[in-house]
């Protein structure tokens, strides 16, 4: 059954990277100007606030989970991937790690938020290139299949 659905299943699989990768990379931008240009309780800090809250909660997140759905049912197709291949492997571990810098970013949204947030918009510059590398490595892992990993 799922084999004759997996064209699908990787179709909407890549549309749901995209629009995770495409809100992952915005959302840290919108911190480095939420911490250099936002005066704490001006209007502009509710606008920056409820961007950064649709961003996430309406895009960035809904767009996480049916990557991972549509990327589990790619996996569940028999005869679809060879785990005896290193690729696999790294690509989990890449779309592992890119939904922990997920997380990381949904905590930051909160210390926002709360006034907590201890990471300058340089920081914020800095962490903005982990998804960078990590899209990188799933790119690369799943279109060339590299065999010396």
């Amino acid at each position: 059954m799922l084999i004759e659905i997996y064209p699908w299943l990787k179709a909407l699989h890549v549309i749901s990277a995209i629009a995770w990768m495409a809100a992952i990379f915005y959302l840290p931008r919108l911190y480095v100007y939420h911490v250099e240009e936002v005066e704490p309780g001006s209007k502009t800090e509710e606008m920056f606030q409820t961007m950064e809250r649709r961003l996430l909660k309406a895009i960035m997140t809904p767009a996480m989970i049916s990557t991972w759905i549509f990327g589990l049912l790619m996996v569940a197709t028999p005869g679809a991937i060879d785990w005896a291949a290193a690729w696999p492997w790294l690509k989990t571990v890449a779309v592992i790690l890119m939904t922990g810098y997920h997380g990381w970013l949904s905590k930051k949204r909160k210390e926002l938020l709360a006034g907590t947030n201890t990471i300058s918009g340089r920081g914020y510059r800095i962490a903005n290139e982990v998804p960078t590398v990590l899209m990188i490595i799933i790119v690369i892992s799943v279109i060339v299949r590299p065999v010396w990993f």
